[in-house]
Protein backbone atom coordinates (compact mmCIF):
# COMPACT_ATOMS: atom_id res chain seq x y z
CA UNK A 1 0.00 0.00 0.00
CA UNK A 2 1.22 3.43 -0.86
CA UNK A 3 0.86 6.24 1.26
CA UNK A 4 0.49 9.47 0.35
CA UNK A 5 2.61 12.13 1.27
CA UNK A 6 1.78 14.47 4.44
CA UNK A 7 0.86 17.99 3.46
CA UNK A 8 2.95 20.38 5.27
CA UNK A 9 1.27 23.85 6.27
CA UNK A 10 1.88 26.49 3.62
CA UNK A 11 2.78 29.09 6.18
CA UNK A 12 6.60 29.33 6.60
CA UNK A 13 7.08 28.46 10.39
CA UNK A 14 4.57 26.27 11.06
CA UNK A 15 6.33 24.13 7.96
CA UNK A 16 9.78 24.63 8.84
CA UNK A 17 8.33 23.43 12.44
CA UNK A 18 7.59 20.43 11.20
CA UNK A 19 9.76 19.30 8.59
CA UNK A 20 12.26 19.64 10.65
CA UNK A 21 10.89 18.60 14.01
CA UNK A 22 11.29 22.13 16.04
CA UNK A 23 9.75 22.62 19.24
CA UNK A 24 9.67 26.03 21.12
CA UNK A 25 12.59 26.41 23.84
CA UNK A 26 10.57 28.76 26.36
CA UNK A 27 13.72 28.81 28.13
CA UNK A 28 15.28 30.46 25.21
CA UNK A 29 12.19 32.90 25.17
CA UNK A 30 11.17 31.11 21.87
CA UNK A 31 7.72 32.26 20.37
CA UNK A 32 7.67 31.77 16.52
CA UNK A 33 5.80 34.28 14.44
CA UNK A 34 3.53 31.86 12.45
CA UNK A 35 0.90 34.94 11.00
CA UNK A 36 2.90 36.16 7.84
CA UNK A 37 0.44 39.23 7.84
CA UNK A 38 2.83 41.01 10.45
CA UNK A 39 5.20 40.92 8.21
CA UNK A 40 3.75 43.71 6.19
CA UNK A 41 3.27 46.18 9.41
CA UNK A 42 6.89 45.29 10.58
CA UNK A 43 8.62 46.41 7.00
CA UNK A 44 6.56 49.87 7.01
CA UNK A 45 7.50 50.85 10.25
CA UNK A 46 10.95 49.85 9.70
CA UNK A 47 10.89 52.16 6.46
CA UNK A 48 12.65 49.24 4.80
CA UNK A 49 14.52 50.63 1.55
CA UNK A 50 16.96 48.52 -1.23
CA UNK A 51 20.06 50.02 0.47
CA UNK A 52 19.67 49.06 3.83
CA UNK A 53 21.85 46.82 6.02
CA UNK A 54 19.24 44.94 8.91
CA UNK A 55 20.72 43.29 12.14
CA UNK A 56 17.84 40.71 12.72
CA UNK A 57 18.50 39.36 16.77
CA UNK A 58 16.66 35.95 17.05
CA UNK A 59 15.72 34.62 13.40
CA UNK A 60 13.75 31.88 14.88
CA UNK A 61 12.69 30.09 12.22
CA UNK A 62 13.42 32.51 9.12
CA UNK A 63 9.75 33.90 8.29
CA UNK A 64 11.37 37.65 9.11
CA UNK A 65 14.50 36.69 7.79
CA UNK A 66 13.55 35.85 4.32
CA UNK A 67 11.20 38.68 4.43
CA UNK A 68 14.11 41.12 5.49
CA UNK A 69 16.66 39.24 2.29
CA UNK A 70 14.25 39.60 -0.63
CA UNK A 71 13.91 43.36 0.20
CA UNK A 72 17.14 44.94 1.71
CA UNK A 73 21.01 44.95 0.49
CA UNK A 74 21.94 42.94 3.33
CA UNK A 75 20.50 40.87 6.62
CA UNK A 76 22.47 39.50 9.27
CA UNK A 77 20.69 37.12 11.12
CA UNK A 78 22.00 36.25 14.57
CA UNK A 79 20.58 32.91 16.31
CA UNK A 80 21.60 30.98 19.44
CA UNK A 81 19.95 27.88 19.11
CA UNK A 82 21.96 25.67 16.64
CA UNK A 83 18.79 23.30 16.42
CA UNK A 84 17.33 26.31 14.53
CA UNK A 85 20.37 26.20 11.94
CA UNK A 86 18.56 24.17 8.82
CA UNK A 87 15.59 25.81 9.12
CA UNK A 88 17.27 29.56 8.60
CA UNK A 89 19.31 28.11 5.95
CA UNK A 90 16.97 27.01 4.15
CA UNK A 91 14.90 30.18 4.71
CA UNK A 92 18.22 32.15 3.76
CA UNK A 93 19.74 29.58 1.04
CA UNK A 94 18.17 31.69 -1.99
CA UNK A 95 19.50 35.31 -0.59
CA UNK A 96 23.01 33.67 -0.12
CA UNK A 97 25.03 36.65 -1.06
CA UNK A 98 22.32 39.20 0.47
CA UNK A 99 22.23 36.93 3.54
CA UNK A 100 24.92 36.32 6.58
CA UNK A 101 23.72 33.92 9.37
CA UNK A 102 25.14 34.19 12.95
CA UNK A 103 25.11 31.00 15.33
CA UNK A 104 25.74 32.94 18.06
CA UNK A 105 24.97 34.28 21.46
CA UNK A 106 23.37 37.88 20.67
CA UNK A 107 25.17 39.40 23.94
CA UNK A 108 28.17 38.10 23.24
CA UNK A 109 28.54 38.97 19.32
CA UNK A 110 31.17 41.55 17.80
CA UNK A 111 28.66 43.94 16.70
CA UNK A 112 31.15 46.29 15.85
CA UNK A 113 32.87 44.12 13.32
CA UNK A 114 29.46 43.23 11.53
CA UNK A 115 30.15 43.28 7.69
CA UNK A 116 28.40 45.20 6.11
CA UNK A 117 27.82 47.40 8.77
CA UNK A 118 24.04 47.76 9.79
CA UNK A 119 21.98 50.62 9.56
CA UNK A 120 18.72 48.72 10.56
CA UNK A 121 17.47 46.83 13.71
CA UNK A 122 14.53 44.92 12.62
CA UNK A 123 13.68 42.04 14.71
CA UNK A 124 11.05 39.71 17.20
CA UNK A 125 13.58 40.00 20.17
CA UNK A 126 13.54 36.62 22.60
CA UNK A 127 12.16 38.07 25.89
CA UNK A 128 15.23 37.21 27.89
CA UNK A 129 17.40 39.69 25.92
CA UNK A 130 15.21 42.59 24.80
CA UNK A 131 16.20 45.23 26.72
CA UNK A 132 19.99 44.57 26.95
CA UNK A 133 20.33 43.68 22.52
CA UNK A 134 18.42 46.93 21.84
CA UNK A 135 20.52 48.77 24.45
CA UNK A 136 23.85 46.66 22.99
CA UNK A 137 22.88 47.99 19.62
CA UNK A 138 21.95 51.70 20.63
CA UNK A 139 25.91 52.27 21.75
CA UNK A 140 27.91 49.68 19.51
CA UNK A 141 26.25 50.62 16.45
CA UNK A 142 26.76 54.08 15.56
CA UNK A 143 24.92 53.49 12.45
CA UNK A 144 21.90 51.78 13.06
CA UNK A 145 19.44 55.29 12.49
CA UNK A 146 16.09 52.69 13.35
CA UNK A 147 14.71 50.24 15.00
CA UNK A 148 11.43 48.09 14.83
CA UNK A 149 11.41 45.05 17.65
CA UNK A 150 8.30 43.14 18.71
CA UNK A 151 8.86 43.23 22.64
CA UNK A 152 7.46 42.14 25.81
CA UNK A 153 4.54 44.95 26.58
CA UNK A 154 6.32 45.99 29.92
CA UNK A 155 9.53 46.69 27.74
CA UNK A 156 8.16 48.28 25.49
CA UNK A 157 6.81 50.67 28.21
CA UNK A 158 10.05 51.03 29.80
CA UNK A 159 11.68 52.12 26.80
CA UNK A 160 9.33 54.65 26.05
CA UNK A 161 8.51 56.07 29.65
CA UNK A 162 8.24 59.36 30.76
CA UNK A 163 10.38 61.37 33.62
CA UNK A 164 8.67 60.80 37.21
CA UNK A 165 6.17 57.36 35.79
CA UNK A 166 6.50 53.72 37.92
CA UNK A 167 7.99 52.87 34.46
CA UNK A 168 11.00 55.28 33.97
CA UNK A 169 14.65 53.91 35.08
CA UNK A 170 17.65 52.83 33.35
CA UNK A 171 16.54 51.47 29.96
CA UNK A 172 14.34 54.79 29.25
CA UNK A 173 17.32 56.99 29.75
CA UNK A 174 19.85 55.34 28.15
CA UNK A 175 17.38 54.74 24.91
CA UNK A 176 16.19 58.46 25.01
CA UNK A 177 19.35 60.16 25.47
CA UNK A 178 20.26 58.19 21.50
CA UNK A 179 16.62 57.92 20.26
CA UNK A 180 13.26 59.06 19.59
CA UNK A 181 11.37 56.38 21.45
CA UNK A 182 7.29 55.22 20.37
CA UNK A 183 5.66 52.13 21.31
CA UNK A 184 3.55 51.85 17.98
CA UNK A 185 1.24 49.18 18.13
CA UNK A 186 -0.05 46.51 20.32
CA UNK A 187 0.90 42.94 18.93
CA UNK A 188 -1.88 40.52 19.14
CA UNK A 189 -0.72 37.18 21.25
CA UNK A 190 -1.92 34.88 18.35
CA UNK A 191 0.85 35.99 15.95
CA UNK A 192 3.05 33.83 17.75
CA UNK A 193 3.33 29.54 18.33
CA UNK A 194 3.80 28.89 21.50
CA UNK A 195 0.60 31.59 22.46
CA UNK A 196 2.54 33.54 25.08
CA UNK A 197 1.34 34.42 28.54
CA UNK A 198 2.05 37.64 27.98
CA UNK A 199 1.20 41.01 26.12
CA UNK A 200 3.95 42.21 23.31
CA UNK A 201 4.15 45.16 21.15
CA UNK A 202 5.95 46.73 18.25
CA UNK A 203 8.48 49.33 19.21
CA UNK A 204 9.97 52.00 17.24
CA UNK A 205 13.48 53.84 17.94
CA UNK A 206 14.73 56.57 15.57
CA UNK A 207 18.25 57.95 16.38
CA UNK A 208 18.97 61.73 17.11
CA UNK A 209 22.41 61.44 18.36
CA UNK A 210 25.52 58.93 19.58
CA UNK A 211 24.73 56.72 22.36
CA UNK A 212 25.41 57.92 25.75
CA UNK A 213 29.77 57.13 26.54
CA UNK A 214 30.90 55.23 28.97
CA UNK A 215 31.11 57.48 31.97
CA UNK A 216 27.38 59.18 31.40
CA UNK A 217 25.74 55.21 30.95
CA UNK A 218 27.59 54.37 34.11
CA UNK A 219 26.00 57.11 36.02
CA UNK A 220 22.25 56.51 35.03
CA UNK A 221 22.77 52.93 36.06
CA UNK A 222 24.55 54.32 39.58
CA UNK A 223 21.38 56.87 40.21
CA UNK A 224 18.79 54.40 39.53
CA UNK A 225 20.76 51.38 41.94
CA UNK A 226 18.77 52.77 44.88
CA UNK A 227 15.12 54.04 43.83
CA UNK A 228 14.21 55.07 46.97
CA UNK A 229 16.74 57.22 47.37
CA UNK A 230 18.21 60.87 46.47
CA UNK A 231 19.94 60.80 43.48
CA UNK A 232 22.89 62.75 45.02
CA UNK A 233 22.92 59.41 48.25
CA UNK A 234 22.45 56.96 45.61
CA UNK A 235 25.43 58.20 44.02
CA UNK A 236 27.71 58.05 47.10
CA UNK A 237 26.83 54.91 47.84
CA UNK A 238 28.09 53.58 43.99
CA UNK A 239 31.14 51.21 44.03
CA UNK A 240 35.06 53.79 44.04
CA UNK A 241 32.69 56.20 44.35
CA UNK A 242 35.10 59.92 45.61
CA UNK A 243 34.18 60.96 49.15
CA UNK A 244 32.83 64.18 48.30
CA UNK A 245 30.71 63.24 45.49
CA UNK A 246 27.47 63.59 47.13
CA UNK A 247 28.30 67.57 47.39
CA UNK A 248 29.15 68.04 44.30
CA UNK A 249 26.02 66.24 42.90
CA UNK A 250 23.65 68.55 44.84
CA UNK A 251 26.01 71.63 43.95
CA UNK A 252 25.68 70.37 40.16
CA UNK A 253 22.08 69.79 40.41
CA UNK A 254 21.17 73.30 42.00
CA UNK A 255 23.69 75.08 39.41
CA UNK A 256 20.84 72.94 36.94
CA UNK A 257 18.03 74.64 38.35
CA UNK A 258 17.26 71.12 40.39
CA UNK A 259 16.37 70.44 43.74
CA UNK A 260 19.24 68.93 45.25
CA UNK A 261 17.49 66.15 46.79
CA UNK A 262 16.04 65.01 43.24
CA UNK A 263 15.57 61.78 42.87
CA UNK A 264 16.83 60.09 39.57
CA UNK A 265 13.04 58.83 38.05
CA UNK A 266 12.43 62.52 38.13
CA UNK A 267 15.30 63.69 35.72
CA UNK A 268 14.70 64.02 32.01
CA UNK A 269 17.44 62.34 30.06
CA UNK A 270 19.19 65.54 29.29
CA UNK A 271 19.18 66.59 32.77
CA UNK A 272 21.63 63.42 33.46
CA UNK A 273 23.56 64.62 30.31
CA UNK A 274 23.85 67.90 31.72
CA UNK A 275 25.02 66.60 35.25
CA UNK A 276 27.56 63.86 33.59
CA UNK A 277 28.98 67.49 32.06
CA UNK A 278 29.05 69.62 34.82
CA UNK A 279 30.19 66.41 37.07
Amino acid sequence: MVRAPVELPAQPSLRRMARFGVRPRRHLGQNFLVDSNILGVIERAAVLAPGDVVLEIGGGLGVLSEHLAARVDHVHVVELDRALEAPLREALDPFAERATLHVADAMELDLPALAPAPTKVVANLPYGIAAGALLRTVEELPGVERWVGMVQREVGERFAAAPATPAYGVPSVLAQLSCTVRVLRPIARTVFHPVPNVDSVLLGMERVRAGADPALARLVRHAFAHRRKALARSLSLAPGAPRDVRDRVRAALEALGLPPDARAERLSPESFRALAEAL
